[in-house]
This record gives structure tokens, sequence and C-alpha cells, in this order.
């Protein structure tokens, strides 16, 4: 890991509930809790402002952080999941999860289309599916975005999961046959095409994968509908 690793100072706390809660906001910190496979749920205060700093890097959560707590103990932790208050948004709790440089783990990746697809140059649009990608890899090689080219992409084809470019152990989490990004035909053709042959899926929503193209009218899928939308 770089020398530059973010840190975050911890100290333990015993009391919980929202009494508890709101003294310790009130003191400048905010509660926190750490877990992990081999650390049990352990409750911690920490500054706002050191986590804040943190989601608002260049890789923001998915950034690996060495944590000294209260008492000379030294964890590796990522931020896990945090809340903000409704009105104030301020910053009020925060998830840490430990983690090891030796065990994968599961973060979201932002996807990145560029170019200007040639099927969108001749009338259609662009479709991500995907803004971000689940994928598994070591902590210290969780890649700060994955970019890929669509510039080749025609009317009806697409970019599937199997199409990435993927650095060395980096693993994305979807079948290789899912639709990321699809270049599919206007809305306006869509309703047409869809008028002209009841009962048929939507010409334009089809969007094969692995930059093939889409099949055949009756056989073909909405990409909105190929995937769980991120």
């Amino acid at each position: 890991m770089s020398a530059a690793m973010h840190t975050v100072a911890a100290n333990t706390r015993t009391e919980t509930g929202k009494g508890a809660a709101r003294r310790l906001r009130n003191s400048g910190k905010i509660p926190a809790v750490a877990y992990g496979k081999g650390l049990a749920a352990t409750t911690l205060s920490v500054a706002p402002k050191d986590v804040v700093t943190v989601l608002k890097s260049e890789r923001g959560q998915n950034t690996v952080l060495q944590m000294k707590v209260e008492g000379g103990n030294e964890l590796l932790v990522m931020i896990k999941d945090y809340t903000y208050h409704p009105v104030t948004r301020s910053l009020e709790h925060v998830d840490f999860v430990e983690v090891k440089l030796d065990q994968t783990v599961d973060v979201d990746v932002p996807l990145f289309a560029h170019g200007k697809a040639v099927g969108v140059t001749a009338g259609g649009l662009l479709r991500q599916v995907y803004r971000t990608v689940p994928v598994r890899c070591l902590p210290d090689r969780i890649p700060l975005k994955i970019d890929t080219d669509v510039s080749h992409l025609e009317l009806g084809y697409a970019v599937a999961t199997k199409d990435l470019k993927l650095p060395e152990g980096v693993e994305v989490r979807l079948p290789a046959e899912q639709t990321l990004v699809a270049v599919v035909a206007p809305e306006k053709d869509r309703t047409e095409e869809a008028a002209a042959a009841p009962g048929a899926a939507p010409a334009a929503a089809a969007a094969a994968p692995a930059g093939g193209k889409a099949p055949a009218a009756g056989d073909k899928k909405d990409a909105g509908k190929d995937a769980k939308k991120k």
C-alpha cells in the first residue's frame, strides 16, 4: 500500500443510544462501528471531518484506511456505510469494515464510456445500463475506475461484461453476457416499430452482448430489463 495512505483516529466508546450519540455529536465527534470476519463489532467515535475528507477523495468509499484506535490498536479498514442528517446534511454515523491485504473485497467501481459511437452518429442513443460495476479483488488492486471504448458500437450493438479490459486480479461480479452499455434507436422509432408489430418487443431496446448485433425483432430483449440497474 502507498505510504500516503489515509489515516483515521478512533476512540472506543461504551455509551450507546440516542442520548449518548447526541452528546457525542455535540462534542464534535460522531458514533461509528468497526467489524469484520475476525473482528467483533466495536463501537467507536471518530472526527466527521476525517471521514468526509476520505469520501471526497479520488477513490471515495473505495479508499483503504489505516485506523488508529485508542490504546494502540491499528486496523486496515474501508468505509462500509454512512448516514447524513436529512436536513443539515452533516455526517451522523459511519460503519467501517476491516480488510486484509491478502483477502478479496467486493466493491463498486465507476464505469466510464468513452468515444462517440458510430450508431449515435447514425441517429441512435447511447444507453448506459450500469454507472458502476461490482468487482472483486484484493484491497490494494481496487481500480479507480473502469473505462470502455464505445466508438465502434453501431445501432443495436452493445458492450457486455466480457468485453471489459480489466486490470490483473480484478473480476466483475456480473454474468459474462450482461449488457453494460448499448446503442439503441430513439424512443420515437421504438414506438413506431411496436405499433407496426403488435406484441413484439421494441426493437430499439435490443442490444446483443459482446459487441454483437441485436437479434431478430421477435427475440429481442430490452437492455434495461436485461439487467438490474445500479
